[in-house]
């Protein structure tokens, strides 16, 4: 039980130190969300006048005559109530109706991309690493070469190939916009259409680096005693690679498959902005163009919270699965 509240206890401090950062960080760039905001109020022919600025000040937390404590203290107290603020790029919208809207775009792309991408790279990492030497070593220059190349640039080729020269999928966008959105087949399959290019992005620029990583542990699982002796007992060469090599080689692949899906909620800032998909990382970009604090506060507590919580669960795995790791120093 000590280990386990001693994760926590780390944790704990971990997410208090996250939102202290996540407070200051914003309020260090250059300009202020109530500028920006008062510009695109005068484009549209609005007056400002000094009681219009404070009362904007306090809408979105930025009141300039407070002291810097008194507004940690109220962000604070806002995040506990579940208040997140006032986005300014998409004002009047709630920071939470705007991460609520552009989040479900986000996981289910690239957290079926992840998935996909793991599974492959770990599948046929196995298979490379356990006929080491054969023909199937050419897959790990072909697919790190893949990993090196930058997402835009991938991305563009992939656009020109299949969306401009094809015609096969559409350029942009997460759906059709003529359709109604709701879990009608028309609706999905087009978000299907729309999404299968950044999918297909992620997966060809993140496989490399599983396959390399598992190919590499099942070298040095395959020369442990335990497949010799296996091996040297007549067992099965499909069996001793399942229950024996890859089992092993594999774990430090979910270590790492576990945490990459609390990054799953970051999105992929360049895939999306480069196929113009409505998910959090377009927000995030938007939020940092238009000096909007609240919406990047609120995204960047959903990707720490999401970051913790798959640490801190790999972690309480790990002590279960492995009694070595519960042992005091």
């Amino acid at each position: 039980m000590r280990y386990y509240a001693r994760k926590l206890g780390f944790y704990v401090i971990a997410l208090w130190a996250a939102l202290t950062l996540n407070f200051f960080i914003p309020r260090m760039m250059p300009g202020s969300p109530v500028d920006t905001l008062l510009a695109k109020l005068q484009q549209r022919g609005g007056s400002v006048t000094p009681e219009a600025r404070e009362a904007f000040e306090l809408m979105l937390g930025t009141d300039s005559g407070a002291p810097l404590w008194n507004q940690y203290t109220d962000y604070l107290g806002n995040l506990f109530t579940g208040d997140l603020g006032v986005s300014v790029s998409q004002f009047p919208a709630n920071v939470t109706d705007v991460i609520g809207d552009s989040l479900p775009w986000t996981i289910v792309l690239v957290g079926i991309a992840t998935f996909l991408s793991f599974a492959i790279g770990v599948l046929l990492g196995a298979l490379v690493g356990w006929k080491r030497g054969s023909w199937t070593d050419t897959l790990v220059p072909a697919t790190t070469l893949l990993a090196a190349v930058p997402y835009f640039w991938l991305a563009l080729i992939l656009v020109l190939l299949l969306s401009t020269n094809l015609g096969c999928f559409p350029l942009n966008g997460g759906y059709d916009v003529t359709l109604s959105t709701g879990w009608n087949w028309d609706f999905i399959s087009s978000t299907v259409e729309h999404g299968f290019l950044p999918a297909l992005t992620i997966v060809l620029s993140s496989v490399g680096a599983w396959l390399l990583g598992m190919r590499n542990m099942m070298v040095s699982t395959v020369a442990e005693d335990y497949v010799l002796t296996a091996q040297a007992k007549g067992l099965r060469t499909s069996r001793i690679m399942r229950r024996y090599a890859a089992r092993n080689a594999v774990l430090p692949s979910v270590a790492g498959f576990a945490i990459s899906l609390g990054f799953v909620v970051s999105g992929s800032i360049v895939t999306e902005q480069v196929f113009s998909y409505p998910g959090i990382g377009s927000r995030l970009l938007e939020s940092v163009q238009n000096n909007d604090y609240a919406l990047m506060q609120g995204i960047f507590l959903v990707i720490t919270v999401a970051v913790l919580g798959a640490n801190l669960v790999v972690d309480l795995l790990y002590g279960l699965i492995d009694p070595r790791t519960r042992v005091e120093n």
